[in-house]
């Protein structure tokens, strides 16, 4: 089980600790850091009113094992973005999955969005199951690539809508 709290400045240390490549960076920050992840990137990002940034707390531990956050996309849809289970140990076992779940719970039923959207690159296929299990479908409409240490990575978009979510329960 897992519970969401707010990242804050005393969190910096683990998530600079936990991103130790470049490639880690990008699958899980996107173009908003330039590795390395530095305190000062992560006081400006976290200093982003839209921005709701959450570190990932396993019960009933009370590890912090993660990172999350959501960003309005408009007043009807919520990006899932920069989702990390940063305690490799931890990797693998159903995590992510209630992490999704409890993204999905606050989106729609605290803050409630209609819609919830996130990007995945498509090599990434644990955590494509992970969000399918969540109701999440690929959007065949929205695709970006982006060049990684000369590699081209395809990122698709998924997205699930509250009706669709609620029905899996």
């Amino acid at each position: 089980m897992v519970k969401l709290e707010r990242f804050e400045t005393n969190d910096f240390e683990r998530l600079i600790n936990w991103v130790d490549s470049e490639e880690l960076l990008v699958q899980f920050g996107g173009p908003i850091f330039t590795f390395p992840l530095t305190a000062d990137q992560l006081d400006e990002y976290i200093s982003d009113p839209q921005r709701s940034v959450f570190k990932v707390i396993e019960l009933p531990a009370n590890n912090v094992i993660g990172h999350a956050e959501l960003v309005p996309s408009d007043h009807k849809t919520v990006k899932i973005c920069r989702i990390l289970i940063g305690d490799k140990s931890k990797r693998g076992k159903g995590l992510g999955q209630e992490l999704i779940n409890e993204l999905l719970e606050m989106s729609f039923l605290q803050l409630g969005f209609e819609k919830a959207e996130l990007n995945v690159y498509d090599w990434n296929i644990g955590a494509i199951k992970c969000y399918e299990k969540n109701g999440f479908k690929r959007n065949p409409d929205k695709v970006n690539r982006i060049e990684v240490n000369g590699n081209v990575w395809t990122a698709l978009n998924m997205t699930v809508l509250r009706s669709a979510w609620l029905k899996l329960f």
